[in-house]
């Protein structure tokens, strides 16, 4: 099978953008974002607002997926009508344009890298770095990876780290996480004055426990999943990361929509310029991309992959806490 860098450069043909997709996917997706967010101020009883609110994060999951493609150049490219959308869903979204293209920029080149910190991704160390590690440093790395930071990272890594402390650490640099922060605390404070706390939870914090919820769990598992081969910095490979660190989420074709194909991860670190419509495609015309590593989101996988902690140099694989000798 061709694995050689040229691999990246066959996949060079599908980097073609279908503009009139990618303006029906994009138009498509933000009209429903707007009918969904309309339900959950209009639509009755409860539970309808409930159901609004749940569609409305899995549209806005979609509309970040589309938003990280233009900051990619994979769609769009060259659009000032397009660039000007994207750097305010940016700020709304809580992923300003500055700290998004800088981590994203990061792991790409770094993605599965040994770190007790990495910037725009989850850490991982071997067992034999974690037993040096001091106390301190051991509850640091457990914590950034733990299960409820993944399922609650709408605030600790959405509006904080992406927002709040590149802001206070240079607010020149990262003015527009600062704009963010403010905005959100803004919609918030408005939605709570004119609605209470009901209007508050169904079209703000449901929505966005849930979006962030999807979105860093899918963005853990890209990553961090038991077929997952890291190796130590030195022998780090672009392609090779992008190969055997990067997974292939199976998903069915509904929630394939929603993440606009981010499951093809694989691929995307391959090519990231790739548009995420032509991932499917790219994949069934390479038989080199049709034997990824993967894992799916059904619950049984999805507790496997949150319990993996460590990468065991012996046995060659990410382990549990529990099976640190």
């Amino acid at each position: 099978m061709n694995v050689s860098k040229d691999l990246i450069h066959a996949t060079m043909p599908f980097t073609t953008e279908k503009k009139a997709l990618s303006w029906y996917y994009f138009s498509s997706t933000l009209a429903l974002i707007v009918l969904a967010y309309t339900g959950t101020v209009t639509l009755n009883p409860v539970y309808l607002k409930v159901l609004s609110g749940i569609f409305a994060g899995l549209l806005m999951t979609r509309m970040f997926v589309i938003y990280h493609d233009f900051q990619h150049e994979a769609i769009f490219r060259r659009s000032a009508i397009m660039k000007i959308f994207m750097t305010f869903f940016g700020i709304v979204g809580l992923a300003p344009v500055s700290i998004w293209d800088e981590s994203h920029e990061h792991h790409h080149h770094n993605n599965s890298k040994f770190s007790t910190f990495v910037v725009g991704s989850f850490p991982d160390v071997s067992t034999t770095t974690f037993k040096n590690l001091s106390k301190a440093g051991r509850i640091k790395y457990l914590f950034i990876r733990h299960p409820l930071m993944i399922a609650f990272g709408y605030i600790p890594i959405f509006l904080v780290s992406f927002c709040l402390w590149p802001f206070f650490e240079n607010p020149k640099r990262y003015w527009d996480c600062g704009v963010a922060a403010v905005i959100h605390v803004a919609i918030a404070v408005t939605l709570y004055i004119v609605g209470g706390f009901s209007l508050l939870l169904y079209t703000l914090l449901m929505p966005s426990l849930f979006m962030y919820a999807l979105g860093g769990y899918i963005f853990y598992a890209q990553h961090n999943f038991p077929g997952v081969f890291l190796r130590d910095n030195e022998n780090w490979d672009y392609l090779d990361a992008a190969l055997n660190s990067s997974s292939y989420i199976r998903m069915n074709r509904i929630m394939q929509w929603f993440t606009a194909n981010i499951g093809f991860h694989h691929i995307h670190h391959v090519n990231p310029r790739i548009p995420f419509y032509r991932l499917p495609e790219t994949m069934k015309a390479m038989p080199e991309l049709q034997h990824p590593r993967e894992t799916s989101l059904k619950p049984m996988e999805i507790l496997t992959c949150l319990r993996l902690k460590l990468w065991d140099e012996k046995k060659g694989k990410m382990i549990p806490l529990t099976e640190c000798e």
